[in-house]
């Protein structure tokens, strides 16, 4: 495809060429979700006339984010990087992660600049966040028309969109991989389970997960109910929602987040809702074969919790009271004492330093995991991997190797603020083998469905091999038994 001008089923599309790459920035996939669209799932978009200057980025979808407020509601467009030449490449479809609540594909970060020189076509989606994108107010009297997972309907329609059109721009539509951190890795196991785009990819990258993030219509009440708080509001005031403006609803977006966990300790912030797009738990939807034959790639950092438990303001219980409420209000106050005891051992307080960071290292992304890496194994071939690479700079501020740290290892990204503080103090070559024993791997998976086939053997189970970056990258038989034992089927915030 030597041509910048594409035609699509939507209509033609202007792209153009920066650093030696194609680029088509700021498609829209689907209508603007405004008006009467706003707290409707998306709808398809429209075939426009003309031709659409694919040259910049769409706006972020509105949020509260670096202490200033940002974005537009007419937020919902994709962006395509590739190589100028050759024609059926592997595709790689990125959603960023924010906790459901911010973040933007226009991220630096995100750019994918090094897997399209590496012969990817990389796209990357922006998706509606927080009170617009996941906050569900159908429970309510007067919002019954408040359409439910707004925000994953956002990415099922980018991925209908892709999967329909991206052989226009020289992609192969039966070799796409979706993946994502943290909310974006969440979001691809939610993807698993939503029937609605099957066949849509062919292969999976989950990384630091929050599996468990799903709940029930009712369940959202708990954070609901914490919003109006926030907002000063009762009931009656939520039928402002439909047109007061958006930076107006942030106040209540920052109170949930700050008084979360010290209402009911261990709730996820606000995410995908089980209804009739999404009808079973992803969990339980994947071990009963939802994405029957789709590759996985899932994995987590070793310390994820540090980013979360802080002594105030916490994202996650950082007391034992705090954990033993979690246990009592969730029908688990028999399996609290075990718990307990195991997250005690003297062991774990020299490799994590903070107990609760462990704690919340496990129950939210460890354990959920392998839960869905066992489920999945049965159906599809499927890989796991733990980042363990501890940057100098983050043994001195006590960080360790924590959430979101592999991120400028998969990009091959060094200029950029957090890719920044990753590598400094650390050598040119200590630099350069950690980002190519993350980058390699993820080009491999994204093309042939295998990471490293000398090196990266299947998972096998919970006493099964686990790829481990680290300053000497490895394969280890990693026996995770005790800590699968311990937590066994404990549900939590899900009924």
């Amino acid at each position: 495809m030597k041509h910048l001008l594409v035609e699509t089923k939507s209509g033609k599309i202007q792209g153009f060429e920066e650093h030696g790459l194609t680029k088509f920035l700021g498609i829209p996939y689907a209508q603007k979700p405004v008006n009467e669209l706003r707290f409707k799932r998306a709808r398809k978009a429209e075939a426009w006339g003309g031709v659409l200057q694919a040259d910049r980025y769409g706006d972020a979808a509105p949020q509260f984010d670096h202490g200033r407020y940002q974005g537009s509601e007419d937020c919902l467009t994709l962006n395509i990087v590739r190589k100028a030449e050759d024609d059926k490449l592997p595709v790689f479809v990125w959603i960023h992660g924010g906790g459901f609540m911010t973040g933007c594909a226009s991220d630096p970060l995100y750019a994918g600049e090094s897997f399209a020189r590496d012969g990817i076509l990389y796209v990357s989606i922006q998706y509606r966040l927080n009170v617009l994108g996941f906050f569900n107010f159908s429970i309510y009297q007067g919002c019954e028309d408040f359409e439910t997972n707004r925000g994953l309907s956002d990415m099922v329609i980018a991925l209908q969109w892709i999967h329909e059109n991206i052989e226009a721009f020289g992609g192969d539509s039966e070799n796409i991989t979706v993946g994502g951190e943290s909310a974006g890795g969440s979001a691809v196991t939610a993807l698993l389970a939503v029937t609605a785009v099957r066949g849509c990819f062919q292969k999976a990258i989950a990384e630091s997960a929050v599996c468990n993030c799903v709940t029930t219509l009712e369940r959202t009440r708990e954070n609901m109910d914490l919003y109006m708080e926030g907002m000063g509001w009762t009931q009656k005031d939520l039928g402002r929602l439909r047109t007061m403006p958006a930076e107006e609803m942030i106040p209540g977006v920052m109170h949930v987040s700050a008084k979360h966990q010290y209402k009911n300790p261990g709730i996820f912030l606000p995410g995908p809702v089980i209804d009739d797009l999404l009808p079973v738990r992803p969990l339980d939807a994947i071990r009963a074969g939802s994405a029957r034959g789709v590759k996985l790639l899932i994995g987590t950092n070793l310390h994820e919790g540090t980013m979360f438990v802080h002594p105030e303001n916490t994202g996650f219980p950082n007391s034992w009271e705090m954990v033993r409420e979690m246990f009592i209000k969730n029908g688990n106050e028999n399996g609290y004492a075990d718990i307990q005891r195991y997250y005690l051992r003297k062991d774990f307080d020299r490799d994590f330093g903070d107990v609760f960071v462990h704690f919340a290292t496990d129950y939210a992304f460890e354990m959920p995991a392998v839960k869905a890496a066992l489920a999945q194994r049965e159906y599809g071939d499927t890989y796991m991997y733990r980042f363990e690479f501890l940057p100098k700079s983050a043994a001195e501020n006590g960080m360790l190797v924590s959430h979101a740290f592999e991120l400028p290892c998969v990009f091959d990204v060094r200029k950029h603020e957090f890719s920044r503080l990753f590598f400094e103090g650390e050598t040119q070559e200590a630099s350069d083998r950690i980002v190519g024993d993350v980058h390699r791997p993820w080009v491999n998976f994204i093309k042939s469905g295998e990471p490293d086939p000398e090196n990266w053997p299947l998972f096998e189970g919970v006493c099964g091999p686990v790829r481990v970056f680290d300053r000497r990258t490895r394969t280890e038989q990693m026996d995770r038994s005790d800590m699968m034992a311990v937590w066994g089927d404990l549900r939590f915030y899900e009924e």
